[in-house]
């Protein structure tokens, strides 16, 4: 074997290593929603087979199952964990103004209806077009690398087809945890 093809193939191993190394670190992970239910069915698995401890509070989760990743999944895991506040000084105790009318804004014969509140950032994160289905990845959610994925897709929408496709993803899930 030439000294390239041996460097490339060390290469290599050293990173399956090290996504090894990454992958059993995972104990606890949290799933967000993923289309057809599809997290429920993996946390059945994950739980009864006894490979993660499944965790309802995000904060707890070494890892998160997710079938989106990019933007989409971010700003999920943004709203689930959102920053911490920075600690403001109180504000002095002053009687509050009484509101102006500003010349310059248009008059609404409604008091209160204004600018909505909770509106979407980017309606195309929600969005299920276009993206492949099928799909689950497990992503480290301080780094935002994916540790783990896999590709696999239900016959049909059935119970017992997503029960079937879910226990799939496990099984292959503990066969990479399973040092060789």
């Amino acid at each position: 074997m030439d000294p390239v093809k041996r460097s490339l193939v060390l290469l290599s191993w050293s990173a399956a290593l090290c996504g090894a190394a990454e992958l059993t670190a995972v104990h606890s992970v949290y799933l967000l929603p993923m289309s057809h239910g599809m997290d429920q069915y993996l946390a059945n698995r994950l739980t009864n087979e006894h490979v993660f401890r499944v965790v309802t509070d995000p904060k707890m989760a070494d890892a998160v199952f997710t079938d989106r990743i990019g933007t989409a999944f971010e700003d999920k895991w943004a709203a689930l964990n959102p920053p911490p506040a920075a600690a403001t000084p109180p504000a002095p105790a002053t009687p509050p103004a009484a509101p102006k009318a500003d010349a310059d804004q248009p008059q609404s014969g409604i008091a209160g209806f204004g600018d909505a509140a909770n509106k979407l950032t980017n309606p195309a994160t929600n969005s299920t077009l276009g993206r492949a289905k099928g799909t689950i990845f497990l992503v480290d959610p301080k780094s935002k690398q994916v540790l783990w994925s896999t590709y696999e897709t239900p016959k049909s929408l059935s119970d017992s087809q997503l029960n079937r496709a879910a226990s799939e993803v496990v099984s292959r899930l503990k066969r990479d945890l399973t040092p060789q």
